[in-house]
């Protein structure tokens, strides 16, 4: 599914840059050419406009003339289509110039490529009244139009190597673009590709937790119904098991709907102003017989009126989290502290135990959700690898940080920082 998102986003972003690249080439084309024969559309118009005929003789006024191009010769055509010159060229430009105006029609500006040249050509109506030019020989020539011709190879030779530039540049472009779109499209799968793994990876983990439990019920109310004529209490061995199962069915699965809430970011704290001291009372009090059931000792050692911004419920819940998990894996005759102090701006928070301690490859991934270093040992005591993940979300939330460190035979040591209150 992901490769053939990646083959679609990376065509999608290739084609958005390359369409760019295009308007932009096409941009920079046109600007230079309009730049271009707008400086020789302007050199002929300022001849057009410089020349007259005054008491029959042709007049070019400079003065007037502020766009000067020499490569602009100007003609005259008169009404029968008779074409003469003004500018001294040799025979065979004059007379190709001449039949190019000749083609040329009034109020036009063309280009043309003609006897191996390529020409701009403005063709206009003669503008001033007297129009009688009198000729070296003695005719006359009533003149209609004024044609300026400009040879413009140069211009159009620049512009094709510009174009052949921009055409070269697109196509390297294209292979850097390409490149560069399956990096970008990989690495804005990388987010999505991620969540999705962590999403399947959870249901699959979620249905492994189930199934035993469920299958724990399932066989033992089979084993019930093969003796129907049986006393509840013949069968409490095995109502109790199916109770003890759904117990831990009904825990867990109030875990995975807390975690998928979190997920949706469905969970809302509720933030008030808080004593952590009477929240650690509170949950040290629930644990304490626990503790010494179990032949450990709890150790408590808590800085006074220690006041934070938080959630209650969820400070509760995490404690519970933190001295469950030291309460589950320290053996006896073992040791439980729990500290609690002020460090500047932040309350400092450290729950560590002398139990069987975690190797270190397992380290990275204790906040991991249904990671268990010991799988066996996680089954004896009941955990499904969900508190944690639950802990690190509850910190996080606050706006607080959690990391752990041990060493196996040693014990562990959670040590957490969340904002004081100011």
């Amino acid at each position: 599914m992901f490769t053939r998102t990646l083959r679609k986003l990376t065509v999608l972003n290739s084609v958005v840059v390359i369409l760019i690249f295009l308007a932009f080439g096409a941009t920079l084309y046109s600007y230079v050419r309009s730049q271009l024969f707008n400086n020789i559309d302007n050199a002929m118009r300022d001849r057009i406009s410089s020349f007259r005929v005054v008491n029959g003789r042709p007049e070019i006024n400079m003065r007037r003339t502020i766009f000067f191009d020499p490569r602009v010769i100007v003609l005259l055509r008169d009404g029968n289509g008779q074409v003469i010159s003004l500018t001294p060229f040799s025979s065979d430009e004059v007379e190709n110039i001449k039949t190019l105006a000749i083609l040329s029609e009034s109020g036009s500006l063309t280009v043309k490529n003609f006897a191996g040249h390529i020409y701009r050509v403005l063709c206009l109506p003669y503008p001033h009244d007297e129009n009688i030019l009198f000729r070296s020989d003695g005719s006359k020539l009533e003149i209609q139009e004024i044609i300026a011709v400009s040879i413009v190879d140069s211009e159009v030779s620049m512009l094709r190597h510009l174009l052949i530039i921009i055409a070269a540049g697109l196509f390297a472009g294209i292979v850097v673009i390409g490149l560069a779109g399956y990096y970008l499209a990989r690495l804005a799968l990388v987010p999505i590709q991620t969540a999705w793994e962590r999403q399947q990876q959870f249901v699959a983990d979620a249905s492994h937790e189930l199934r035993t439990p469920l299958a724990v019920v399932k066989t033992n109310a089979e084993l019930m119904l093969r003796h129907p004529e049986n006393t509840v209490e013949q069968e409490s061995a095995r109502v109790t098991n199916i109770l003890r199962e759904a117990i831990r069915m009904n825990k867990l699965v109030s875990t995975l709907l807390t975690l998928a809430r979190a997920d949706a970011n469905q969970l809302e704290l509720q933030l008030k102003p808080v004593v952590i001291n009477e929240v650690i009372e509170t949950v040290v009090e629930q644990f304490r017989p626990l503790v010494e059931l179990k032949g450990l000792e709890l150790s408590v050692s808590v800085e006074p009126q220690l006041e934070m911004t938080a959630d209650r419920e969820r400070l509760h819940q995490l404690l519970v989290i933190l001295l469950d998990n030291a309460l589950k894996y320290t053996a006896p005759p073992g040791r439980i502290t729990l500290t609690c102090s002020k460090l500047q701006n932040q309350i400092g928070l450290k729950v560590e135990d002398t139990g069987c301690g975690i190797v270190p490859e397992d380290l990275p991934r204790v906040f991991d959700r249904f990671f268990r270093g010991d799988k066996a040992r996680h089954r004896e005591t009941g955990g499904a690898g969900l508190g944690l993940s639950i802990a690190q979300w509850i910190v996080e939330k606050h706006g607080g940080k959690i990391r752990v460190e041990s060493s196996p035979g040693v014990g562990t040591q959670f040590y957490i920082t969340l904002p004081a209150k100011k």
